[in-house]
């Protein structure tokens, strides 16, 4: 790296689609939440000549973050494309979120890359959260460089930072962490910090020197051959034990000067295959300069040393209906296979889909096959139809611009797909694929939520379609047992911008109310009741009685109705009808209001008369007699019990096992998990984990997770218990 001084300004500001796939570059941008992700974007879109100094496009737009809503959060909250051009490549660079609540868009813009820049300030370090989104990226076998910024701070230090990044990334091989570049650094200042001013090329054995404004080049002087002999030498031995190339490390060993295009090519391989990881640093432009420090050495690690999307595998594909399908390749010519990464809505073009194509050409006003995504269970419908597809563009900002095709490795944005929604597959109407869907993280922060007038109301429906359309980390529960709209989201965050979405973009105003669990009710010994339903007033009367006798059950058991009745005391045709008004007064409950659960009712005797006796009245003589039996039984209300598993690490186990025993939380069972981690396994009643998404972060400082499932319910504590039926009491 570092023979290319400058790229012509102002060829990235154009839309032009790509060739080829080899002259495309798809770039993630990882790292944690004000690490300089966006600066950095906006440093290399400049460096580029796509935006001016401010970072603003010729509508004077920022080209990322540039949402109004991003501008109230004061962080980036979506997966937010910005595509330049740079010595004759298309890079498509994806500004991800860093903050955790937003990890679906993280996933769907490593979904879309085929490669990552980790970006690691040396003012914040490496925390917890930072390994956690590594792991991400290691978990789908991204190849990763680490960019480490904000190198203006007084605390910042290249060296102590690169060799943190080596402990906490390579821990199995610290060799597959080294840096590309040291910092050149100027005089030192009053407070003893001596400011970044370059960066010293080992491959390339070069000075490039940004202190005038402009990036100039110059051969090393006498005193720093020794400082770049030690670090390139060790470099040059990673790279090549990582490519694996052993032919060439014999020749290195034996006292060759490897030629640098050799290197480059062995370093690509190596990044290409997930195992060696680059360490680059960057700084923003100074004051009148137009190129930040090491934004023209990222551009050419880009373009010369991250894989290409031919070599990136596509997902695997079936048909629809779950064929086999030969593997992909990133062909223009082959069969076509996008999938869209993101959805959002414009107020006035309205969907726009964010694709990456993987395989063959996409094209405007081409009618195209839709197929997904297997994610009903969080209010998606699944997809199985034909669309046409709109105009297709390059975004920039909140600008479109408007493009004629995207080929196999390219990313586009397409209008007007009304039905299609994120994790979509799009292939050819007469040859239909769906694509492997990529793992999306699982909601658990529940937000009831009730419209706040009648007019808002009639617009709810419609506008949280919408909004999980867009986001599939978030999943849409009416449940039928609270009769509360209930919203699933990853965090206290996401939550926020669900609202304010629903309110800005759908015009919709909803109220949090206070998230209801299912409880259910169940008798705890034996009872008996009787049922009379006796009327008259003029013409057929009613006339009901029936004796019944109800017995707890173990769990899962349901209702089960026997009948004894002896003697024709009850009439045939209108046993099924006591069983139905029994069953009926079950799901309304008989002490709080909540369903009755596990309990044998059995008809023992009753009366009928041959002109008064009908199916109403015994149905209303079954529920009055299930009543009855209550009212001389003790009821034990039941709550749901899920089963908790925490991934934390070991210097937290003991804090999350002593917060779980406070939730009571019964732990069943601890083992251990790589990376230092316990895995802790315990049951803990669903009422008091509602917001547990957000307590697990503070107590783990960010680092661990947890997932949670339905055991079953049973008894709570007496005084909840009756805690809950004096409100039931006081609300009806």
């Amino acid at each position: 790296m570092g023979d290319k001084a400058n790229a012509h300004p102002g060829a990235a500001g154009r839309a032009t689609a790509a060739d080829h796939p080899a002259s495309v570059r798809n770039v993630v941008l990882v790292g944690h939440s004000g690490s300089g992700k966006t600066t950095l974007v906006e440093a290399l879109a400049l460096t580029a000549g796509a935006v001016n100094r401010a970072g603003r496009v010729e509508d004077g737009t920022a080209v990322s973050d540039y949402d109004e809503m991003e501008h109230r959060q004061q962080r980036s909250v979506q997966l937010s494309l910005v595509p330049v051009e740079w010595d004759g490549f298309k890079i498509n660079l994806l500004d991800t979120p860093g903050y955790a609540d937003f990890v679906g868009e993280l996933r769907a813009g490593l979904r879309a890359a085929d490669a990552a820049l980790f970006v690691v300030s040396a003012a914040d370090g490496v925390d917890g959260s930072t390994r956690m989104l590594w792991e991400e990226c290691a978990a789908v076998g991204m190849p990763r460089a680490i960019v480490i910024t904000h190198l203006e701070s007084a605390r910042a230090d290249f060296t102590e930072m690169t060799r943190t990044c080596a402990q906490a990334f390579g821990a199995d091989d610290p060799d597959a962490v080294l840096p590309l570049y040291l910092p050149l650094h100027g005089e030192q200042g009053p407070d003893g910090h001596a400011p970044v001013t370059g960066l010293i090329g080992l491959l390339s054995r070069r000075i490039f020197d940004y202190a005038s404004g402009e990036r100039k080049e110059s051969e090393p002087g006498d005193d720093q051959l020794p400082l770049i002999a030690d670090a390139r030498d060790k470099l040059i031995e990673g790279i090549i034990a990582e490519s694996e190339d052993e032919s060439l490390m014999d020749r290195y060993l034996g006292g060759e000067d490897i030629d640098f295009k050799t290197l480059v090519d062995d370093l690509e391989r190596a990044v290409a295959r997930g195992i060696f990881h680059p360490v680059l640093a960057a700084a923003p432009a100074a004051e009148g300069a137009r190129q930040g420090i090491g934004t023209v050495e990222l551009l050419e690690l880009i373009t010369g040393g991250f894989p290409t999307p031919l070599e990136h595998p596509a997902p695997a594909v079936t048909t629809p209906g779950g064929a086999a399908r030969p593997a992909l390749t990133c062909d223009p010519q082959g069969p076509l296979a996008a999938e869209i990464v993101k959805t959002a809505s414009d107020p006035y073009v309205g969907r726009i889909s964010l694709v990456r194509v993987f395989s063959g050409t996409l094209r405007p006003d081409e009618t195209v096959h839709v197929s997904g995504h297997g994610l009903a269970d969080r209010g998606h419908e699944d997809h199985d139809v034909d669309e046409r597809v709109g105009a297709l563009s390059s975004p920039f900002g909140k600008q479109q611009r408007a493009l004629t095709r995207c080929v196999a490795g390219d990313l586009a944005c397409v209008a007007k797909l009304n039905r299609a929604e994120t994790g979509d597959t799009l292939s050819a109407k007469d040859n239909p694929l769906l694509m492997e869907p990529w793992s999306m993280p699982d909601p658990l922060l529940p937000l009831a939520i009730e419209a706040h007038s009648k007019a808002d109301e009639d617009k709810l429906s419609q506008g949280l379609s919408r909004l999980v359309a867009e986001d599939p980390t978030m999943r849409l529960e009416q449940n039928q047992d609270t009769h509360q709209v209930v919203l699933w989201c990853l965090g206290e965050a996401h939550a926020d911008v669900a609202l304010e979405r629903l309110r800005s973009r759908y015009g919709v105003q909803v109220d949090v109310v206070a998230h209801k669990v299912s409880l259910r009710e169940t008798f705890a010994d034996r009872s008996g009741g009787r049922g009379r339903h006796v009327k008259q007033s003029g013409g057929h009367g009613q006339y009901a009685v029936c004796e019944i006798e109800v017995e707890p059950l173990p769990g899962g058991s349901g209702i089960e109705f026997v009948d004894k009745v002896v003697g024709g005391a009850v009439p045939r045709q209108f046993i099924p009808s006591v069983e139905k008004g029994v069953r009926a007064q079950a799901a309304r409950g008989v002490a709080a209001g909540y369903a009755l659960i596990d309990v044998r009712v059995t008809l023992l005797d009753g009366k009928a008369h041959s002109v008064d006796s009908s199916d109403a009245a015994f149905q209303t003589a079954g529920a009055l007699a299930l009543r009855e039996a209550a009212s001389g039984a003790r009821i034990h209300l039941l709550e749901p019990v899920a089963e908790v598993r925490v991934l934390v690490g070991d210097d937290h186990v003991g804090a999350v096992m002593s917060d779980l025993s406070g939730r009571r939380g019964r732990v069943i069972g601890t083992e251990q998990a790589p990376g230092g981690r316990t895995l802790v396994r315990a049951e803990v009643p669903e009422i008091e984990i509602g917001r547990y998404a957000v307590d697990l972060r503070s107590l783990s400082q960010g680092t661990a997770r947890f997932s949670r499932t339905y055991a079953r319910h049973e008894p709570m504590p007496p005084q909840l218990s009756e805690k809950i039926r004096e409100q039931a009491q006081d609300t009806a």
